[in-house]
């Protein structure tokens, strides 16, 4: 896509920092990270978000995030990572690129998930699971 800024980067059109790429995926420092060695893994092939990846590139994008994660472990010694999509512009996604974010985390680094919890109705878990086996 031509206005797709991680397709600029993948052309080289638009500088980052590389920490990982073979034919398939690239991974990269996000410009904005929410902790040190934040990184980005993308498919090379232009795809919006999860739903419309194969499962080629999921494997794949997953198998690279797996290695970054394992190359920040070593040079940075985390207490623990996160992964992230964000999926939609309801989930934040901005970039409609499908991408995974590494996050390194530290026991003390005061990012927190999750600040709410959903409480389930009367009979909506079971409604639920049988929609979601039906959609299987």
């Amino acid at each position: 896509m031509d206005d797709c800024i991680f397709c600029k980067i993948i052309k080289g059109e638009i500088p980052c920092h590389k920490v990982y790429e073979d034919d398939q995926v690239l991974a990269f420092l996000d410009i904005s990270p929410v902790s040190k060695g934040h990184t980005l893994v993308i498919p090379k092939e232009h795809t919006d978000n999860l739903m419309t990846m194969s499962a080629e590139q999921i494997n794949q994008v997953f198998q690279v995030a797996q290695k970054v994660a394992q190359k920040l472990d070593e040079a940075l010694k985390p207490d623990g990572f996160n992964l992230g999509m964000n999926n939609k512009p309801a989930a934040g996604q901005v970039v409609f690129h499908a991408h995974v974010h590494v996050m390194p985390r530290s026991k003390d680094d005061g990012l927190e998930l999750w600040h709410q919890h959903y409480n389930y109705q009367e009979n909506e878990v079971e409604e639920l699971v049988k929609k979601l086996i039906n959609q299987a």
